[in-house]
């Protein structure tokens, strides 16, 4: 039986009950609004449910550049919102709690990378879509995590290029493209970063017949490699993939059992789309706090009062759209981080 997240106390609705009458409060007031609701992957079970659309952050901002609704409810963390209002700067675009950060953003700030270029004169600027639309500002080309090694390919080998923010994703790059200019910058999701390489071995040794499911933001990737060189998984097992790549996975993989390394809110869109698969989380506890903030009542509360909207100044807009409007021109055009 589901458990109520939401109660209408005034109607007194409870359990699976609550969920409905929240559920359809939520779309009525969409509808009243004009707003498309757009959930990351990492939302909450409820919050996915409820949504026109969910999906990776650039799938997402792609359907907003594209949607006749005239006001773009983005539940994800901030940087994601700021993406949506970059591609379409003349829709309303509103974030169910703008305190819903991200540690991988805020690892670099605009300043650090102007700083940073500074030190490579001439260097291409290859930024995760997961940074701040400062930094995209500041940037040349953004990339995801699916074509983040096609952006380094397209760009000429004699070029230097500057890596951030992610250094798990930066490593499976410069691994792919075996490129020596490649300089990568530290930073990490906390989350990811969280998923270790003794912890997934150890769910590999216990689940020896499951396929390995790794977000290359990961801690883990290279060490899920390092299985597969040894042995110790097959390596047609081990996948380092995308969340969006992960759901065309889910759908082709032969195996009964998948281990994912990634937050844990990937694993409700995952037994969707192929429910007959068991999928585990190699760490369980990869709950990010920030995707969580977008609760029942915060995005209730969102399409009431038109709260919290998210601006970015024309000028910064401006110049962060070409780094996004060339990352959408190279490589997989479906997948996202």
């Amino acid at each position: 039986m589901a458990t109520a997240t939401w109660q209408r106390t005034d109607a007194g609705y409870t359990g699976v009950e609550a969920d409905a009458a929240w559920a359809e409060e939520v779309r009525r007031l969409a509808e009243e609004r004009d707003a498309v609701l757009l959930a990351h992957n990492y939302q909450l079970p409820e919050i996915q449910d409820v949504a026109h659309h969910t999906g990776d952050s650039l799938a997402l901002s792609r359907i907003a550049a594209g949607s006749d609704a005239s006001t773009i409810v983005f539940c994800g963390v901030h940087f994601m919102a700021e993406t949506a209002k970059i591609l379409g700067p003349e829709k309303t675009v509103l974030i169910p709690d703008e305190r819903a950060g991200c540690s991988l953003a805020d690892s670099i700030t605009a300043e650090q990378l102007r700083s940073w270029k500074a030190e490579h004169p001439g260097a291409v600027v290859v930024s995760y879509v997961n940074t701040t639309a400062e930094v995209k500002a500041e940037t040349d080309i953004c990339c995801t995590s699916s074509n983040a090694v096609d952006v380094v390919r397209s760009i000429p080998e004699g070029r230097e290029v500057l890596f951030c923010p992610d250094q798990f994703l930066g490593a499976h790059v410069k691994r792919e493209t075996g490129r020596e200019n490649l300089h990568i910058w530290a930073g990490e999701c906390h989350v990811h970063a969280g998923i270790n390489g003794p912890e997934l071995a150890e769910r590999a040794a216990a689940s020896p017949e499951a396929d390995l499911f790794i977000h290359p933001e990961c801690g883990c990737a290279t060490s899920a490699l390092y299985l597969a060189g040894e042995g110790t998984v097959e390596p047609e097992r081990v996948k380092i993939l995308s969340t969006g790549d992960m759901l065309t996975a889910a759908r082709d993989t032969g195996a009964r059992s998948v281990l994912v390394a990634t937050e844990v809110g990937m694993l409700h869109q995952l037994r969707k789309a192929a429910p007959e698969i068991d999928f585990r989380a190699v760490n369980d506890r990869a709950s990010c706090r920030y995707m969580k903030m977008i609760t029942p009542a915060a995005l209730l509360r969102c399409l009431r009062e038109g709260a919290d909207e998210v601006h970015v100044p024309t000028d910064v807009a401006d110049r962060a759209r070409a780094s996004v409007e060339r990352m959408i021109a190279i490589g997989k055009p479906g997948g996202g981080e």
